[in-house]
């Protein structure tokens, strides 16, 4: 079978099951062959139950010490029973809506519990264990299990046996790599990762094929970057924006004072804006370091000079805090810029005629999403473009911002230390200083049993007039992986908070439009709490949010946990983070409590790679619009080092040995 057939013509797809698919974005063989596992279930040594205190899932050998009884609580049929180990230690098993169990459960039985801990003490339990027999639960441990994302009406069966007759009929689409690039970097064929990122049978053939497939990913991201710079990086600059007073008085005028980063970082813009190519720069700045000024400044010299900016966001919140913010930046200091927002949640209306504003230049400053982007803007003298958060960005975005001008200027904003790899062909500015107004946030790293107090303090707090984030790392129960979700956790929270604070829930699964509804409610302090996934790592900006609360922390990277910190702490108010570690273990701690010392963010992304290294991928489900499907660039920094050094042999364009097939 040919991988680019469609997959109706795989057996058990019909019609329905075939619209599914395309929903997914699987239109092809192909396609179902690279739609990858969201994570795997690992199943993990059993051990002592004296042991599963410090474990949120744990494995247990025991023996059914008594009788199971069910009990009805409420709405809830609670099936329960003890078990004890070989140790003589005992604990208790429940299970929700099984009543059945007290039938076939048989005292003196012995099995492998498997489930999550919850409560402590004598309240101590494992809750809706699953049972192996021993044999058995040995053989699993070898295995791992892939966990796919998948919607009403296919299962995880169906998926399961497509996968296997694509595999079985030989559909794999072309290798792009050559053989000698495979074997300099020690990588296997495309069929054998695929093969082996499905259906590992063992945990090093499915390293072997996600190194492949990480390593193509960051391959063809970098070459398509390096080849689109290569064709810009030599360009006349046809937007010759000269120096103005204006902006040196406007930055005299401002109620705060430039870092000296900042200052530096502005002076290297403004020499790049007057230069004799176009500028191509990537700002890497801190969370919180002051990126956004520097880019309201560039796009009012470029006003100042006739020309016309763009600074596309991430999200349409964070769009029009940033319009919100330069209109009144504008009117403060009565700069006579004109300033539109485009989203693509406007209605058609409003849309046609700032379409029309641009095209006759009767506007400067435009802010915006994808929007920008899109066919219909007309752009009569496009100068500078801004995408902040370009990681999030694909590389063709990028391209269509491009042609959008006559070769206009291009500024990158990141707070991910790493992009300094991915962009390492532009002219890099780093901002390595944070204002000196900044309340630094206070962090404190604390296990389960500090939650009663972290929702005192939350409640105190919300009726000091602030907000908070609580961050989960799953959407919801059942998703392959034990820890807080998201949907359970909006529930408990408006059990042991006062009624009156409102509470709400956000997850990247969410339609576009649900997910801006709530952030611009949490924006104008109608939501209390926000309880989310790391989709609020980029895309919000909330002054009154004072707290930043992270259930299951040790799931999570340093990295990130910082960019999530950065959330809080943007306004003049104390702030604060708290990293609730539910293992307790010693290595758990010291890791997280890095970040409870430091608020350095390029410290604390080296100090992750150190301690985590490029093997740890069953953290965290990738939320938001990341561009790879499974590199990432903190845990896989090791592949995309050798990627980075790939594409330096490769030289776009130069006809080398080692051009992929695109």
């Amino acid at each position: 079978m040919q991988p680019e057939k469609s997959v109706r013509e795989l057996r058990n797809i019909g019609p329905k099951t075939e619209q599914a698919l395309n929903q997914m974005g699987i239109h092809t063989v192909a396609d179902l062959l690279l739609f990858f596992p969201r994570t795997y279930e690992r199943y993990e040594s059993p051990i002592f139950i004296r042991e599963t205190r410090y474990r949120d899932r744990a494995a247990v050998f025991g023996v059914i010490e008594t009788t199971p009884v069910t009990r009805r609580v409420k709405k809830l049929e609670i099936t329960e029973t003890t078990i004890r180990d070989e140790e003589g230690s005992r604990i208790r098993a429940a299970w929700f809506h099984m009543p059945f169990l007290t039938k076939t459960l048989r005292p003196g039985t012995g099995y492998v519990f498997r489930g999550p801990i919850t409560g402590s003490g004598p309240m101590r339990r494992l809750t809706q264990p699953k049972l192996y027999k021993k044999e058995i639960y040995a053989e699993m441990q070898k295995t791992l299990h892939p966990v796919y994302s998948l919607p009403k009406g296919i299962s995880e069966k169906l998926f399961t046996d497509a996968l296997r007759e694509a595999v079985l009929s030989d559909a794999f689409p072309e290798d792009t790599l050559s053989e000698a690039l495979r074997n300099d970097y020690g990588l296997v064929p495309i069929r054998e990762a695929l093969i082996g990122i499905h259906f590992p049978e063992s945990e090093e053939v499915f390293q072997k094929a996600r190194k492949r497939l990480v390593f193509e990913e960051f391959y063809r991201f970098l070459y398509k970057v390096r080849e689109l710079k290569a064709t810009v990086q030599m360009k006349t600059n046809a937007f010759r924006i000269t120096k103005r007073k204006e902006v040196d008085e406007l930055v005299q005028r401002l109620p705060f004072e430039l870092t000296g980063a900042q200052k530096r970082v502005l002076s290297e813009i403004r020499e790049n804006l007057a230069g004799a190519s176009i500028m191509n720069r990537l700002i890497q700045g801190d969370v919180g370091s002051g990126k956004t000024i520097l880019c309201f400044l560039a796009m009012y010299e470029t006003a100042l000079n006739g020309y016309e900016s763009i600074l596309m966001a991430p999200t349409e919140v964070l769009a029009k805090q940033h319009y919100e913010n330069f209109i009144k930046l504008n009117e403060t200091y009565d700069l006579g810029l004109r300033i539109r927002l485009l989203t693509g949640s406007m209605t058609a209306a409003e849309k046609k005629a700032v379409y029309q504003e641009i095209s006759t230049h009767a506007a400067d400053l435009i802010v915006g999403t994808h929007a920008v982007i899109q066919r219909k803007p007309e752009y009569e003298d496009l100068a500078l473009v801004i995408t902040d958060e370009q990681h999030r960005f694909g590389v063709r975005q990028r391209e269509l911002l491009k042609e959008k001008g006559r070769d206009p200027h291009m500024i990158v904003l990141s707070a991910t230390p790493l992009a300094m790899i991915l962009y390492g062909d532009m002219d890099i500015s780093v901002i390595d200083e944070l204002p000196k107004n900044r309340l630094p946030i206070k962090t404190a790293v604390v296990d389960i049993e500090y939650r009663p107090k972290a929702y005192r303090f939350l409640e105190k707090q919300i009726r000091e007039g602030h907000q908070a984030y609580v961050i989960c790392p799953l959407i919801e129960a059942g998703e392959g992986s034990d820890g807080e979700n998201v949907a359970d956790y909006v529930e408990k929270l408006k059990t042991v908070l006062p009624p009156g604070i409102t509470v709400s829930g956000l997850n990247g699964r969410m339609k576009a439009e649900e997910k801006e509804a709530v952030m611009e409610a949490f924006g104008r302090n109608e939501i209390r709490v926000l309880v989310s996934t790391t989709v609020i790592e980029v895309g919000i900006d909330v002054a009154n949010a004072t707290v930043m609360m992270v259930e299951n922390a040790e799931r999570f990277g340093l990295a990130q946990l910082h960019q999530l910190r950065g959330r809080v702490g943007r306004g003049k108010d104390q702030s604060y983070c708290i990293l609730i570690d539910t293992t307790s273990s010693d290595e758990s701690r010291k890791r997280l409590n890095i970040l409870g010392s430091s608020t350095d963010g390029f410290f604390i992304a080296s100090e992750d790679l150190k301690l985590r290294g490029p093997g740890d991928f069953f953290g965290v489900e990738q939320s938001g619009d990341i561009a790879f499907r499974l590199a990432d660039i903190y845990k896989d920094s090791r592949i995309l080092k050798m990627a980075v050094d790939a594409i330096d042999r490769t030289k776009p364009g130069s006809g080398a040995e080692f051009v992929p097939v695109l």
